[in-house]
């Protein structure tokens, strides 16, 4: 006799015949998951409802219904979970009778040593407890009924339902409150080596909770794979009883291994990856419905006060802020722009992820999957201009995290990075690690994010702390299988060969420094000599200890501490001082080019500064390059690739003031500087009018259209003669525009290098990019009295690093002591004006 024939006769057969049939089904040869569940809470349903139906009429309760709630209403009854019941009667029946009524039931299933949650109720009762205790009222939403009056059990639904909805702006936020206290005490599900299936943050209460939210009508859950990711958290969860024989939801190590074997996966690494992945799913899907509640309720709240301003004549819409080209602002969102066209715009994915994080916003999921859904993936390599999204996402600080998520979400890491997939979820069973494998390599990124001013390179650093733990998951070493896939990924994403391998080493060396320092005799001198020999050079030296660092901190509590940084920043020292006597004395700057020269020489024909540009535009076929092309206006409508950047050229007679002028007129228009070279050019032949600056800059538009050339230099004569107040009009514009939310950036590190050049000081910055930031160098410097004599400024993600080649009144460095003080008054100039 099969189990469902045996569920069968147990309507007929009583307690014992229940228990047989119970026993069998969840031993035999049901299927697992939903069907199994299905079955359990028939079979219980069929059994409850003999034994109701028989006490009522011994008890002459006829207006009474067994209503069950929570999981068991629900369907989801596990081999060990409770019987939610409600016993709800008519307030006009004999009370003695009622409580007969409820012994009838209740004392059967005791008597199985069921676990039984039980109340007795009227309609009014019910919901008078349903206003007092949430968790009650959570309950009432799934009551379904299993035996008796229906007119009773439909009377409460409809009140509870119907209190749920017109009580939803008050009684959401307390739920999401419960929500949040619950994750701060039991954790994340996605990244515990012992989760609790049903309490953690991502677990079934959340799930249970997103209901709840949908119930209310006021805002609704994504659904896409959260029924699956529900079933995966049931599943486990009924193995688990099963396996132990306990009504317990937490997955403990010991257990892990059975739990795999009964839901038929490899090992106990499958079973927790699979948790996570469905974890992740509802806690990015409770992000975004919370996310949402919270903006509905406060513009329901504001509703009163716009209609009385409308009702005043004043018209009030939704408002848009710019925050980069095809991305804007709007309720607490980075969302893309009306005339966004994801379609013709394969960096629009990362541009969009990098202004999100960049401002501390969430990125829209509406966004993110019209992202998905209609942008074309990158050429490989990419362009620059998605490299540099991708490195400002990476340095954004903690607000990465949920942008990544959101990207992650909807499939856009793994296809921007196709060998995130390997260790996606992926858990690390180690009580040191607080994180899996892809999100630490997150943190550690976020970690390195505040590291930058320590580095040359910040954007080497950045990808570097991504991608090193990338091996894991594959036979062997991880760092030395991390390297060659590294070194493809860095290629791929458009880094030149060299830096490509400087990353590629940072990931095979990741942990040199700390098993060094840890593990080594430090005054041993073939222990430095060893790390400098693997290492190579003291760029790449200055890198790894930072990254090391970030490592470290991103992988947990126990991982870093004073001792530690102190073995780790001693080892470093000692090996750069061992690598220092191999490096190549400093590079002067190059000499000019022919254009350059041509520029310089025309400046000096007509006394005034003369400027030549050309649009760079992301190639449109596999093998496309950049073609030049005049600066228009972008359009409504175009009919090609949308300009994403121009290299402009700017030659002027040399005189005081030419750095900041320039600077603060690209600013002006909204003009973002990705590199910059400044030289002076010495007169020749018969040329006696004077020096030549020329200044060579990558820039793109923050947003909107590129300028017109002819404005640039109408703009820039302007600035040069007085009569355009630059820093008068950059502070008017940074007064109305209110200041963005983000993560404070650190301080700026301003250095100077008395040994990098023979011929000037070396002033070096390091500050947070922000529009005006090179006006405002050029300012100080040119307050301070220094000539520049050459410049080389870099934007690597959201960093600027800088460096000035000065001289003083007599041509030559200027003394040592005045570079320390104008380096200390540069600092100070740009710390009074943060970014």
């Amino acid at each position: 006799m099969s189990s469902l024939e045996v569920m069968t006769e147990a309507e007929d057969s009583g307690p014992s015949g229940y228990a047989a049939a119970r026993l069998l089904l969840l031993n035999g040869q049901e299927p697992t998951g939903p069907p199994r569940r299905a079955a359990l809470a028939r079979l219980t349903d069929r059994w409850l409802s003999a034994l109701f139906t028989a006490a009522r009429r011994d008890t002459g309760v006829h207006a009474a219904a067994l209503v069950a709630v929570g999981g068991y209403g629900r369907g989801e009854l596990s081999p060990r979970s409770d019987l939610d019941l409600l016993l709800l009667h008519d307030p006009s029946a004999d009370p003695a009778a009622v409580a007969a009524l409820a012994d009838r039931v209740w004392y059967p299933v005791w008597d199985l040593g069921l676990s039984l949650d039980h109340s007795v109720r009227t309609v009014a009762g019910a919901r008078r407890t349903a206003a007092e205790d949430l968790k009650a009222q959570l309950g009432l939403l799934d009551a379904r009924p299993v035996a008796g009056d229906l007119a009773q059990l439909t009377a409460l639904r409809t009140a509870v339902l119907a209190d749920w909805r017109n009580q939803a702006h008050k009684r959401l936020p307390e739920l999401g409150e419960l929500c949040r206290e619950r994750a701060a005490r039991q954790g994340e599900l996605r990244f515990l080596l012992e989760p609790d299936l049903k309490e953690a943050r991502g677990g079934l209460r959340d799930a249970t909770a997103l209901r709840a939210v949908a119930a209310s009508w006021l805002a609704d859950a994504p659904r896409e794979g959260l029924a699956e990711a529900r079933r995966t958290l049931l599943d486990a969860r009924d193995a688990l009883h099963l396996t132990t024989g306990r009504a317990t939801d937490r997955l403990a190590l010991q257990e892990q291994d059975q739990v795999a074997g009964a839901l038929g996966l490899l090992d106990a690494d499958a079973l927790l990856r699979q948790l996570y992945e469905a974890a992740r799913t509802v806690s990015y899907a409770s992000d975004v419905t919370w996310r949402e509640v919270d903006r509905v309720i406060k513009a329901r709240s504001a509703r009163s006060r716009l209609s009385a301003l409308r009702r005043g004549g004043r018209r009030t819409g939704p408002g848009r802020t710019p925050l980069a080209e095809g991305v804007v602002e709007q309720d607490g969102e980075a969302v893309l722009a009306r005339t966004a066209r994801p379609e013709r715009d394969p960096v629009l994915p990362l541009r969009a992820a990098a202004a999100a994080a960049r401002s501390a916003l969430p990125l829209s999921r509406h966004a993110v999957r019209r992202l998905a859904a209609a942008a074309p993936p990158l050429p490989a390599p990419w362009p620059a201009e998605a490299r540099e999204a991708f490195v400002i996402l990476l340095g954004a600080g903690a607000p990465t995290v949920p942008v990544w998520e959101a990207l992650e979400a909807e499939g856009l890491i793994t296809r921007l990075l196709p060998e995130w997939e390997r260790v996606r979820c992926r858990p690390q069973r180690n009580a040191v690690h607080t994180w899996t494998v892809d999100r630490h390599l997150v943190e550690t990124a976020v970690r390195a994010a505040a590291l930058t001013r320590r580095v040359s390179r910040p954007d080497l650093l950045l990808v570097a702390a991504l991608l090193h733990d990338i091996g894991k998951g594959r036979p062997g070493d991880h760092s030395t299988a991390g390297e060659a896939i590294a070194q493809d990924m860095a290629e791929r994403m458009g880094f030149d060969r060299s830096d490509a391998t400087v990353i590629a080493a940072l990931v095979r060396h990741h942990l040199l420094l700390a098993e060094t320092a840890t593990r080594r005799d430090l005054d041993d001198p073939a222990t430095v000599r060893a790390v400098a020999a693997a290492v190579g050079s003291t760029g790449v030296l200055e890198l790894l200890h930072a990254l090391t660092e970030a490592d470290a901190l991103a992988t947990g509590p126990a991982a870093w501490s004073a001792w530690r940084g102190s073995l780790v920043a001693e080892l470093a020292a000692r090996a750069g001082a061992v690598l220092a006597g191999g490096d190549p004395p400093p590079r002067e700057p190059a000499a000019l080019g022919a254009d350059q020269r041509r520029l310089a020489a025309e400046a000096l024909r007509t006394g005034g500064p003369v400027l030549s540009l050309r649009t760079q535009t992301p190639p449109t076929g596999e093998d496309a390059g950049p073609e030049p092309a005049g600066p228009e206006p972008i359009g409504p409508e175009p009919v090609g690739p949308e300009p994403v950047g121009v290299e402009l050229r700017i030659a002027v007679p040399d005189r005081p003031g030419v750095l900041p002028a320039a600077a603060g007129v690209l600013a002006l228009h909204r003009l973002t500087v990705r590199a910059a070279e400044l030289r002076t050019v010495e007169p020749d032949g018969g040329m006696d009018a004077g020096a030549v600056l020329v200044l060579d800059w990558r820039v793109a538009a923050e947003y909107g259209s590129l300028p017109q050339a002819a404005r640039l230099r109408a703009d820039l004569v302007r600035a040069l003669d007085g009569s355009l107040d630059v820093p008068a009009r950059l502070a008017e514009r940074d007064a109305a525009q209110p200041r963005r939310r983000g993560t404070k950036a650190p301080p700026p590190r301003v250095t100077a290098l008395p040994a990098a050049s023979r011929h000037a000081t070396v002033i070096e910055v390091r500050a947070q990019d922000a529009p005006g930031l090179l006006h405002r160098i050029g300012c100080a410097l040119e307050d301070a009295g220094a000539r520049v004599r050459s410049a080389h400024v870099s934007t690597l993600g959201a960093n600027a690093v800088d460096a000035f080649y000065l001289t003083g009144p007599g041509g030559g460095p200027l003394p040592e002591p005045a570079a320390a003080e104008l380096a200390r008054a540069l600092a100070r100039a740009l710390e009074e004006r943060p970014d």
